[in-house]
């Protein structure tokens, strides 16, 4: 009866250690899923950043054209510029929120699991206590050895209480563990539960102070209907300056396609320098430092409609840069001028090569670089013009161009 007992007893002991083990698979399953989408905060936050210092820049440049009475259409921009923005801000904070509801309910499920456990392997502990204590010749171990019918039983015996002794053991230690794993992640849940509420609080301010920009772009826009001849004359000005400076791209390119061919070589060959600062340029997409140290992009790239007056369009071959009076203009690139020319109504301009690449930098007041300059990267080439009549506003024009393909600039910036 007792070798009987005690076969019984351990299979109850080994069935209590699969009870108590299984649980802890399912919880490591969500701790990794949880570190998995705790990655995605990280990248929200940086996001989330860059459109703060926007906002910050947009804002600062504002506030140095609100005191001006007269409508203009560099404030139209800059307020739908903030407002993007803000958009932008409130999106990664609503996305943020929900990957912290996504954290909430985790671990809230895995409390339930870990108190739920903690409960069981209590219950599946005291089981096995009271098993091995009967098995052990009610729980004096020395009788348990002594009543052995002879020696080899009595080691093995001997090692049945030993490897029972370490499965106690490990299995407190099991549940010390967890009641760790418990109180962290309650601790966890209530900072969870803090930044959630906080994050909710911060997307609210941004929805409302976007809402009173929407109703500054509203009057804006109203005003600037109002100045619809003046608008039409101005972008016909700035159409005529586009072209202007689009010839003298294109005499540079066929200029220099001329000699190559005059020479026996290809359109558009390069020396070996040449070739090797292109290919520089080229793996620098993304990661070209801006041409002003601190601005926002006001008038993107390509055909895009025209914000104020109804069914026109506007062609941009490069992008618009506000910044702040006095900003210089920096070379993104190493490279070399290859002109530098003035623009009726335009002011100055200043072209770069980079291998096969041209930088094209115009709008400035003055330019301290010439024809034939080498210049490096961040190299200061000349100071963006000012217009005092139109509150300060200082626009610096930039575009990008591979031999005689225009590029977006935005696809190059770092951002």
């Amino acid at each position: 009866m007792n070798k009987q007992r005690l076969f019984q007893n351990k299979i109850a002991i080994s069935r209590c250690l699969q009870k108590l083990t299984f649980p802890a698979l399912i919880m490591l399953f969500i701790l990794l899923n949880t570190s998995i989408r705790a990655q995605s905060i990280s990248d929200l936050q940086q996001k989330k950043e860059s459109a703060a210092r926007e906002i910050e820049i947009t804002s600062r440049l504002l506030s140095q054209v609100q005191q001006q009475e007269k409508a203009s259409l560099n404030r139209l921009q800059l307020i739908t510029n903030n407002i993007n923005q803000r958009n932008r801000l409130i999106a990664g904070l609503n996305s943020e929120i929900k990957l912290y509801s996504e954290f909430i309910k985790n671990n809230q499920l895995v409390i339930k699991l870990v108190t739920d456990d903690l409960e069981h392997m209590k219950e599946e502990y005291a089981r096995l206590i009271r098993l091995t204590y009967v098995s052990h010749n009610s729980g004096n171990p020395l009788l348990f050895l002594l009543s052995a019918e002879n020696f080899n039983q009595a080691y093995r015996r001997l090692l049945y209480m030993k490897r029972y002794a370490s499965v106690r053991s490990r299995q407190a230690e099991a549940m010390e563990q967890l009641q760790l794993l418990l109180d962290e992640k309650i601790v966890k849940l209530e900072e969870q539960t803090e930044t959630s509420k906080q994050l909710l609080a911060e997307s609210q301010e941004e929805a409302r102070k976007m809402a009173q920009e929407k109703k500054q772009q509203s009057q804006e826009v109203q005003k600037l209907k109002n100045q619809q001849r003046d608008l039409r004359q101005k972008l016909e000005q700035q159409r005529k300056i586009e072209q202007q400076l689009e010839r003298e791209i294109q005499s540079i390119i066929e200029e220099e396609a001329r000699k190559n061919r005059a020479a026996g070589e290809p359109a558009y060959s390069l020396t070996p320098e040449q070739k090797l600062v292109g290919e520089n340029f080229a793996q620098n997409r993304l990661r070209l430092p801006w041409p002003v140290e601190r601005g926002v992009i006001t008038e993107k790239f390509g055909v895009h409609r025209h914000p104020v007056l109804e069914k026109v369009q506007v062609r941009n071959n490069g992008i618009n840069i506000a910044t702040e009076p006095g900003s210089k203009a920096r070379a993104v690139f190493n490279g070399e001028v290859s002109r530098v020319f003035g623009i009726t109504g335009g002011n100055s301009a200043v072209i770069l090569r980079h291998g096969s690449y041209l930088s094209v930098y115009s709008n400035l007041r003055e330019v301290t670089v010439k024809t034939g300059d080498k210049v490096s990267a961040r190299q200061s080439i000349g100071t963006v013009y000012t217009d005092a009549e139109d509150g300060d506003k200082t626009i610096l024009k930039f575009q990008i161009w591979h031999e005689n393909q225009k590029l977006n600039p935005e696809e190059w910036l770092g951002k």
